[in-house]
Formats: C-alpha cells, structure tokens, sequence
C-alpha cells in the first residue's frame, strides 16, 4: 500500500537551491558605466555586444569576475591573503548568485624564456613522466628530463626522515635536466664591453654608459670604497686583475663608510637586474641598452634544446625528448597513439586527451617547446582554454575576451563547439565578442552602448540573437552587414619582392607583394601570416610595423603622454604663464604632494585588501593646488587633461589656445575612432582594441612609405570596422602602401589585392595558396578563405 502510495504521490516542488539560476548585477558603476542593472542566466551562455570602449569589459571582467575573485581570496586565511594580490570592491550595488570565476583573456603569457607551451599547459609534465618510465637507457626520475630543475650535489650531514627513523646522509645528490651552460634557456649571452663602457675614461670621469648606473650616488661609493681598483684611473690602464673585479666577481661583502654593502661585477649584476625579465616589460631605455649591449645565440652545448647531454641520451625509439617537445603537436599526438604500453597506459591516454584538445582547438601547428611569450594574444588565449576542457569543475563561470581573436572564419566553429561543450558541462559562459559567427551561437545577449567612453556604459538590449537582428541598437543594426567586394581595385605602382621566405614553417615562398595598394595576407591561424610579413618586412627606414604587442604603461600613463602631446601642452602652458613646463606634468615638479601626482591614494592593509581613495588634498586632479592658478585660455591643466579628444581638437584648433603640433596628434587619435577617450585616462584601462588603435594613430605621423599592420580588427565592433577602413583608404590615397595580415570578411573584401597562404597550419601550410583581386578569390572556390569569403557576400 504504502508503495503505491509513494509511486502515485505527485513530484516534489522544486527545490529552493534549484531557485538560484540567475546572477545578478544592480548599480554597477565602474569606469563609464552607469549605474546599470543586468539579470544573466546560470549555465547558459551569455555573450556582450557594442562598440569598443562601450563597457562590455567593465562589466564582465572588471565588474563580476573581479568581485568573484575578490570573494574567493577571502576564504583563505589573514596569512595567506597576505602573499596574494589585494583587490578592491568593485563599484556595484548588489551582486548576487556569482559562481567561481574564471578568466581566459589575452594578455600575453609569461614571457620568461623557460616557459614553454608544453610547460604552461602541463603536457611536458606528462611527457616526462613518460620518459622516466620508458626512455632507455634509464637516467632518473622525471626532473631528469626538466630544463628547468638544475643537477644538484651536495655534501655533508643532510638527515633523511623515513617514518620514525632518520638517516644521516653523507653526500646528497637530485639528477636535472637542466643544460649547465645556458640554465635551461636555450641561448646564451655575450656582452659588447664598449657598449658598457668608454675604455679611455675613469669610473669617476664617467665611462660606464649603462642606464642607471651614475657614480654620483651608491655605485660612486661603492666603486671608491671597495678597494678592488682605482675608480680615478682610466678603465684601459687596469691590471687583467681589475678589470675581471670589475666585470665578474662574484657576490661579496665589503664595508664602505661603515656601512655593510654586498659588491657584484657588472655582468651578472646586468644579468639579474635586466636580462632576468621579460625585454618587452623593460622600460624603453633599457630596452634599447640591451638591443645594444647584448647578442643573444642558440646554446652551442644544447643546440637550444635547453636539456642537458644525458636528457637528450635517453630515448623511446629513436625519439628523445627534445625531439617530441620540438614535434608539431599534431604529429606528437599521432606518436603518442603508436606507443603500445600496458604499463604506462592511463598516462598515454591522459597525454593523448591534451595534445588532440591542441589539434581541436587549431593550434596542432604549435610545437611544446615554443616559448610561451612569443604566442600572440589569441593563441595564448585558446592555450589557457587547453587546461579548462579537461577540467573536472563545473558550475564555474568562465569569462572569455574575444575568443576568436586571431581566428580565420573556418576556425571559428571549432570555437563554438567548445564555447558550448564548456556551457553543456553545466558551467556559465560569459564572452565578450564582436564578431556574428559567434554571438549567433548566444543564448543570452546584453548590448551595451550605445556608444564609447562616455557616450557608452548602459544597456541597450537584453534578450536572445532574434531579439537583437529585430532591435534599433548599433549591433542590431549592424548584425547582417555584408561589406560589398569593390568594383574597381587600384593598379599597383610597384613590387615587393620576397624570395626564398622560410621562417618557422614557411617553405622557400617567392612572392611578389604590390605597393601602393591594400593588400590582405590571410589564411588559417597557423598559416605563415606572420612569418612572411613580419619575418620578411622588416620595420626599418621606410616600413612603419604595428604589431599586437601590449602598450606598456604604469597607471600614471595616459594618451596624452603615450603619444608625446602633452609636451607641446605643457610648454604652451609654460609660456602663457612664464614658469617652466615641469610644473604641469604630474609626474614632476607639478605634482600633488599629497599622492604624488598618482590622484589616488594607495592605502597597504597588510593582511587585509588594500584600499584606493581618491586624494582628498587635489581631489583626484593630480596637481598641486597652485599649479591649477595657471591658466591657458580659460582652462586650468586638470581641465585639459579630463577633456575628451574630440573637446580638446576644438580647443588647441585655430584661436587664441590654438596649439598645432599637439591638434596634428589629436586629428590622427579621431581619426582612428578615439574621438571619446579623455587624454587623462590611465592606458591601463583602455580594451585591447583601443590600445592597438592608440599605437596607429602614434605611427600615423612617422614618415613611412609602408604600413604593416596585425589584425586592425581586433577589438572593434562591426560599426567600427568600417571607419577603419575608410582609414586604410585614406593612409593608400596619399601614396601610402598598406600591408594587413587579418580574418576579417569585411576587410577581405574591401583589398586591392589577396595573398592567401595555406592550405592548413603548420607544417600543412607555408604555402601561397592564392594570390589575385577578391572578386578572383571568389570565384576560385578552391582554398578555405574563397569559400567562406563566398559565404559571406552571399550572406
């Protein structure tokens, strides 16, 4: 009876902890948006539309998965939160319903020479596992095979505890694999000494030329107290002796003016203080010292496997490891699947899982042991995404920033899939995306707009893709957009001539590329793109290149600085006034007292998350009180720097503020759509987009006759593409060459001339598949990019 009671009995009501379906966003007010309030559906996925610089990433990124993560480092004890970075609350109302986030966005992977592909992404881990259990002859555990853990010997008592017994240990010893020449960095250095010095003059008479180390503070009493040499003879006249102390020795303590210091030679001083960083993230200074200074080549012990002779020794086959980490990881995972072991089988299968996730995701032309920095931002992207397929976790938000950056239109599908498989694991999926191959695939859209910057940061539409064709908003309009392929194309008024190109996969490609025209190189990710462009066209006299490489810029960084205008500014102001320009850069002598011209006040709470407050004494302005007396016109420097670009060409345009070297910058900033940024904002919360526009309308004013550019199109809306390429045409029009590597159908369309390389990536690539007007690519249905440009028009 009871049974078919129960069977008969109707289903429970939904649980309350089925309820919490929704995250909930109210009053969120950072950066430019204002005070909006989304809903956005759990284990769906959302994507967010609108123009560049509209706030899609303030709300994604700086808005929720900020507060997430904030809200995760709680959790840890006062200790630990001490060693991690302290976060602010974001400026929100309410948020409700958030799930752990996390971010696969594109900001470069660490550049440091011992992070590979394969070490990022823990298939070189797996792979010397592998090693350890089959490599013959045998040679040691996994570290054997690592470049980055170095042979250690030891002697002496080191005590062994083994359970409830311990062993005194005379000598110790860990077998590594790293290359003792190189340390495990596959090239090494050699110094040009008259780059670090002038041989003829002494220490104190000013010989070292190397940035930073002037004899007028500690290195000067250092150089005279230390004993070693004679700081006030001439560099040429020291003993072999001297020069050796000068240059090498090693770490050691001396006393100078009673006060305990360590002296170092000048090279591995140089070696820790430059040459252990990234030279990117140098400071331009440096950078250019080191270019200088410093030769780097392939490591003659290692031949830049940075594994040590033994390492390389030890083989499955005839394959050591450095042979499967130097692979195309397409073919890695086809030698994988052939190796027949029982005993290692949960291991091969898990390997093989990893490299075939590479394959799925585009980038089986990458090989293991390419340096991690050398990815651009949407290989470094799907890079991460390798490590979250496989993942265990679910119920997770994971926050994705244009994950098709980078991508050819064939491709793009094959990050949908994945985009859907992470959202069918029961995870919630936030893109920020511009391109309709991908927000079509939406369950949820939130257009943001309607315009940039302070035109931007409100909700213009929520609800799904239909929804969004039928809505009046930028996107909506925009959404079914097909750019035309031109009628007429430019003739070309000369060649570039490329013979013989065969950087990385490139196969001795001769290709003629015509000048004075708009040309697009495109093909699959993987192709060769870059390596024909930039591995053949060099930036020199004549050739302006602008890559994806992230401006790099402190929080004191603004436009102003980045593209040089505010020095006409500063000396305008300076001469109004009659003061020197230094009192009007925050960063000098006009700086607040109080924050020190930062406008913010950075408050350390040791355990806790540190606090930043606006100044209170110049109330975020960054100026001394009595720099703001001076005036040019009716405005006061904050003034100049809280105005958009667009106020400011209308400002320093003819007239009595009329100053034309900084209205020249200002025209090139609008014309590249930057008409809405303040020249104040710190660069370090412009989009990726924007940045790259920035860097454009810098190198507009450089005389070149060659423009080179990597995917324009980042970043920018659909609107937004086409004041690009109006801006392309312009750059042609006045006698320019413009080269684009680039996806874009739209861009495709609108070139003079195609080359497309092909047919696949890596070593199935490197070849010119195409060359010829659009309207020939078109027609010839034979290459990936003629179909899907095919497609496209049709669309």
């Amino acid at each position: 009876m009871s049974t078919a009671t129960r069977s008969g009995a109707k289903s429970p009501e939904r649980h309350l902890a089925d309820s919490h379906d929704l995250i909930r966003v109210h009053g969120a007010r950072v950066n430019n948006l204002k005070d909006i309030s989304v809903e956005l559906p759990k284990r769906r996925l959302t994507v967010f539309t609108g123009v560049s610089g509209s706030g899609k990433s303030s709300l994604v990124f700086a808005t929720i998965a900020a507060e997430s993560q904030r809200m995760i480092n709680e959790t840890y004890s006062a200790f630990v939160q001490g060693f991690m970075p302290t976060l602010a609350r974001p400026e929100v109302d309410v948020l409700d319903g958030l799930t752990t986030a996390i971010i696969v966005d594109q900001e470069r992977m660490g550049s440091d020479p011992r992070s590979t592909v394969g070490t990022a992404t823990d298939a070189t881990a797996l792979l010397r596992i592998l090693f350890s259990r089959l490599g013959k002859p045998h040679i040691g555990s996994p570290s054997a095979y690592s470049f980055n853990t170095p042979s250690v010997r030891a002697s002496g008592a080191i005590t062994v505890e083994k359970g409830n017994s311990k062993t005194v240990k005379a000598t110790f010893s860990r077998t590594g694999g790293m290359c003792p020449r190189c340390e495990g960095r596959g090239s090494v250095t050699d110094f040009d000494l008259t780059q670090l010095y002038d041989d003829s003059k002494s220490l104190n008479g000013g010989a070292l030329t190397i940035p930073g180390y002037s004899v007028d503070g500690w290195f000067g009493r250092i150089f005279s107290g230390c004993g070693f040499f004679d700081a006030d003879k001439p560099i040429n006249k020291f003993t072999k002796k001297q020069l050796h102390d000068l240059l090498y020795k090693e770490p050691t303590k001396i006393k100078v003016d009673g006060i305990n210091l360590t002296y170092e030679g000048l090279i591995p001083k140089i070696q820790k203080s430059m040459l252990s960083k990234d030279v990117d993230a140098l400071q331009p200074h440096i950078r250019a010292f080191v270019e200088r200074a410093i030769t780097f080549t392939t490591c003659p012990e290692c031949d830049g496997t940075r594994l040590s002779a033994e390492a390389r020794s030890s083989k499955i086959g005839k394959v050591n490891i450095a042979d499967a980490c130097a692979m195309q990881i397409s073919d890695l995972a086809e030698w994988v699947r052939g190796l027949n072991e029982p005993s290692v089988a949960p291991l091969l299968t898990t390997l093989g899982h990893t490299l075939d996730s590479f394959v799925e995701i585009g980038l089986g032309y990458l090989s293991l042991d390419r340096p991690s920095g050398t990815l651009s931002g949407g290989e470094a992207q799907r890079t991460k995404m390798i490590r979250h397929l496989g993942s265990s976790l679910t119920d997770i938000t994971y926050v994705f920033d244009e994950p098709t950056a980078g991508l050819h239109p064939h491709d793009i599908q094959r990050m949908n899939d994945l985009l859907l498989r992470l959202r069918d694991k029961g995870n919630t999926v936030l893109v920020v995306e511009h391109k309709p191959e991908t927000i079509v695939i939406a369950d949820h859209i939130v257009d943001l707009g309607p315009g940039a910057g302070t035109g931007g940061g409100t909700v213009c539409f929520e609800g799904t893709v239909d929804g969004l064709r039928a809505s009046d908003t930028i996107t909506g309009r925009h959404f079914d957009d097909r750019a035309a392929i031109k009628s007429t194309v430019r003739e070309s008024t000369g060649a570039l001539k490329i013979r013989g190109a065969s950087a990385n996969n490139l196969r001795e490609v001769d290709v003629d590329i015509p000048l004075g025209v708009l040309v697009v190189v495109t093909g699959v990710a993987g192709s060769g793109k870059s390596s024909l462009v930039h591995g053949s066209i060099p930036a020199g006299d004549d050739v302006v290149s602008i890559d994806q490489t992230a401006i790099r810029g402190s929080r004191r960084s603004n436009p102003a600085t980045y593209t040089g205008m505010l020095d006409p500014i500063r000396k305008a102001f300076a001469k109004v006034n009659g003061v020197k320009p230094a009192l009007f850069s925050a960063n000098s002598a006009g700086a607040c007292p109080a924050c020190n011209g930062a406008g913010v006040i950075y408050t350390d709470l040791a355990m806790m998350a540190g606090v930043s407050s606006v100044c209170e004494e110049c109330e975020g302005k960054r100026f001394d009180a009595s720099v703001l007396e001076y005036r040019l016109g009716d405005r006061d420097i904050s003034e100049v720097l809280a105005m958009s670009v667009a106020q400011a060409a209308e400002f320093f345009g003819p007239g009595d503020t009329a100053i034309p070297a900084a209205h020249k910058i200002l025209e090139r900033l609008a014309d590249v759509g930057l008409g809405y940024l303040t020249l104040g904002q710190p660069l370090t919360t412009l989009s990726g987009g924007e940045r790259q526009r920035l860097k454009l309308a810098t190198h507009l004013g450089e005389k070149g006759g060659i423009y080179v550019l990597d995917e324009p199109t980042t970043g920018l809306h659909l609107a937004d593409v086409e004041q690009l390429l109006g801006l392309l045409d312009r750059i042609v029009d006045s006698g320019k060459s413009v080269i684009v590597v680039e996806h874009h159908q739209a861009v495709m369309a609108h070139a003079d001339w195609i080359i497309d390389l092909g047919p696949g990536a890596g070593h199935d690539g490197g070849r010119v598949v195409f060359e010829g007007t659009p309207a020939d690519l078109v027609a010839d249905h034979t290459t990936l990019t003629g179909k899907h440009l095919a497609a496209y028009i049709g669309g």
